[in-house]
């Protein structure tokens, strides 16, 4: 794939951040140390933007009299709408009790993917989720949260439980179960990653080529692809995390995650 240079490239290549990071390659390999950095930087400043948007919406709902939502558009309500869309997806998969215990993960996943998939509607912005380095970052991150999720509530029963159901089957199921578990985050990384790059290249093609006004349609399929990852990536996570977190001592689980799961 061509690579594409965005303002922050241009930043970052003036800056100090240039110098400290040569030498230094992507996961992909082989990019100068502008492009290496970029994703980085533009990740830093979704990360602070994501973070006074929900200060801001945390300020509007402390100072709200009433518990009736607004009908008027404003990072509270946004934030209402995101938040209750997500928090609805985890309670049916896991419940509402283990969706509030782990909604403070998947939502932060959400508002931060969601950020940085839209940031790259903005002509001359690349989204840090085109980058495999940020995409895989984030789902490392569910990776080790879902294994320890797991380690909390089942104990030792949650390593068993990758041998397989009969002892005799543990040399044969063990390695098959460890590989199974470590390519989720592979998976998740990957697909994220393609589908953002893939949008947002060619979002710039047809705009080249065709002008201001005729990409349009093309923008508006985008804004889709990007709230239907940010939608498949947490309801992976979220279903890593029922699974891994379903009472094993008891040889049962949650029904709602097994049923998603075979889905």
């Amino acid at each position: 794939m061509p690579e594409h240079t965005s303002f922050l490239s241009y930043l970052v290549a003036n800056s100090a951040l240039e110098h400290n990071l040569k030498g230094v390659n992507t996961v992909l390999g082989g990019h100068s140390a502008e492009h290496s950095a970029e994703p980085i930087a533009a990740s830093v400043a979704v990360a602070i933007l994501v973070i006074l948007f929900a200060l801001i919406g945390r300020a509007g709902l402390a100072n709200r009299a009433d518990v009736t939502p607004k009908t008027s558009l404003s990072p509270t309500t946004i934030l209402e709408v995101i938040v209750g869309i997500f928090y609805d997806m985890m309670s049916g998969l896991m419940g509402p009790v283990r969706a509030k215990r782990y909604f403070p993960l998947i939502g932060t996943a959400a508002l931060f993917i969601l950020a940085s998939n839209v940031v790259g509607m903005i002509p001359g912005i690349t989204p840090p989720t085109s980058s495999l380095n940020v995409t895989l970052a984030c789902a490392l991150l569910v990776f080790v949260a879902f294994n320890v999720f797991g380690l909390m509530e089942n104990g030792f029963a949650y390593v068993a439980h990758l041998a397989g159901p009969v002892w005799w089957l543990a040399p044969l199921m063990f390695p098959i179960e460890v590989v199974s578990l470590c390519i989720r985050p592979v998976t998740l990384a990957v697909r994220l990653m393609l589908n953002m790059a893939v949008d947002h290249v060619l979002l710039g093609i047809i705009a080249g080529l065709v002008g201001l006004f005729v990409p349009i349609p093309i923008m508006m399929l985008g804004t889709l692809v990007c709230f239907v990852q940010v939608y498949v990536f947490c309801m992976l996570s979220s279903i890593y995390i029922a699974l891994a977190t379903d009472d094993m001592h008891h040889g049962h689980g949650d029904e709602h995650a097994h049923s998603a799961h075979g889905h």
